[in-house]
């Protein structure tokens, strides 16, 4: 028995990535609360699916903006000093929301700056913080295991995070929120300050910002797996993704519920995503990753369908459960494929496309959903969503059915690291 837990938690023999799993692991609670709350507190005061859609994009769209600059920071400069400013600025952000609600002052323009400002600060912190964790771990034979275990916390936070923010959100208010998640940035700076790490090395090739980002694009082009998976994502993101964008909707309007409603919704896709990275995890070694992803994004597509149509709060969270299940199956494989296939020398800046993906077309895919969803109503628009990613799945089926051997296997799935997810 002490075998098998030693094999399962070896990662935290590392007094580096112990201190980095707790401070990140409260961290990410925090983060989730924080979102779940500015949503409710928008979609309260506008009753508006286009304000939830502005939301996500102006929490969003920046870091797609300055993912670049980020990926370069990373690669150039230490990552700790990095993280310490990061964490740093979010937890001022945080501050501010909570004096914003308050002093019951607020506006809706005053959250979204202060959501621009995060976005920004994301941009700098997620290509920093993904790598980081392979500079944590001494021994490399634990590294698999550290990045499963961090992939696993982070889900669990999804989890855990707006379950809390609802409750908190109805018997406390928002404001403690925002406090509680400053409170959580406060754990991670402190781990950082107690890590015990070796003296930075500064790289000593420095070539000019421009000419990194075009060695970056041209290293993107000259790598079909890279190139085809941020195209999934691309797609995904803008136009499938943004599903949760409209949660606040269904829980308010459709499930006649409350904040509280509207965490356990997105607490339900948070359960389906930790099942889904201990499926990932579990896989046989040999398994078709890329068969694996074009089941989930069907299985998505359907499920989200479903979705549309229930207006049983129980048997709606089922499907809720299974989407957030074939969503972390699906992102998940696209990114392990892409760190995977990146040379340590492009892994920064690889991971800012897949930032780029991400949070330049899903802000813009949850604008787009906001509008749709203002003339179509929030059941509709969540059907067409699901009937996208099943257009999506046919699309790319002869590039995620071959048979030709990848680099991508379960052997190496535990490589993928966290997503600023979130």
């Amino acid at each position: 028995m002490a075998i098998k837990k030693t094999n399962t938690f070896r990662a935290f023999r590392n007094r580096n990535y112990t201190l980095y799993f707790a401070g990140q692991g409260f961290s990410q609670i925090g983060t989730w609360m924080q979102r779940t709350s500015v949503s409710w507190v928008v979609y309260t005061i506008t009753h508006s699916t286009l304000m939830l859609g502005l939301t996500v994009f102006a929490s969003q769209f920046p870091s797609f903006l300055f993912s670049l600059l980020g990926g370069i920071a990373s690669d150039r400069y230490n990552r700790y000093k990095i993280l310490f400013i990061t964490q740093s600025a979010a937890m001022v952000q945080a501050v501010l929301l909570a004096i914003l609600i308050f002093t019951n002052h607020y506006a809706v323009w005053e959250i979204l700056a202060l959501s621009v400002i995060l976005g920004i600060i994301n941009a700098f912190d997620t290509p920093a913080r993904q790598p980081l964790v392979h500079e944590m771990v001494g021994d490399k034979a634990d590294l698999p295991n550290a990045l499963a275990l961090t992939s696993s916390m982070n889900n669990l936070a999804r989890l855990i995070g707006p379950a809390l923010s609802g409750i908190v959100l109805v018997k406390f208010g928002a404001g403690i929120c925002f406090l509680l998640n400053a409170a959580s940035f406060v754990t991670m700076i402190i781990a950082l300050a107690l890590m015990k790490v070796p003296p930075y090395k500064p790289s000593p090739l420095k070539t000019k910002v421009k000419a990194e980002l075009v060695e970056g694009f041209t290293y993107l082009k000259s790598t079909p797996p890279i190139r085809m998976m941020i195209l999934v994502l691309i797609l995904v993101s803008f136009l499938v993704l943004p599903y949760n964008t409209l949660f606040p909707v269904f829980a308010k309007v459709v499930f006649k519920g409350d904040a509280a409603t509207f965490g356990y919704i997105s607490s339900f896709v948070g359960l389906g995503a930790l099942a889904g990275t201990f499926y990932l995890a579990s896989l046989k070694p040999g398994t078709d990753l890329k068969v694996i992803m074009l089941i989930n994004t069907i299985i998505l597509g359907i499920c989200l369908v479903f979705f549309s149509y229930i207006v049983s709060f129980p048997l709606a969270m089922v499907f809720a459960t299974v989407t957030g299940f074939a969503t972390v199956c699906l992102t998940t494989i696209c990114i392990t494929t892409i760190q995977v296939e990146s040379g340590p020398h492009m892994r920064g800046r690889m991971i800012s496309y897949v930032a780029m993906a991400y949070f330049g077309m899903l802000p813009v895919g949850s604008l787009l959903i906001g509008v749709i969803s203002k003339h179509v109503g929030a059941p509709a628009t969540i059907l067409w969503q699901g009937i996208l990613a099943v257009i999506i799945a046919a699309i790319f089926f002869k590039f995620l059915s071959k048979d030709k051997p990848n680099k991508t296997t379960t052997g190496q799935l535990e490589e993928v690291e966290e997503l600023v997810t979130e």
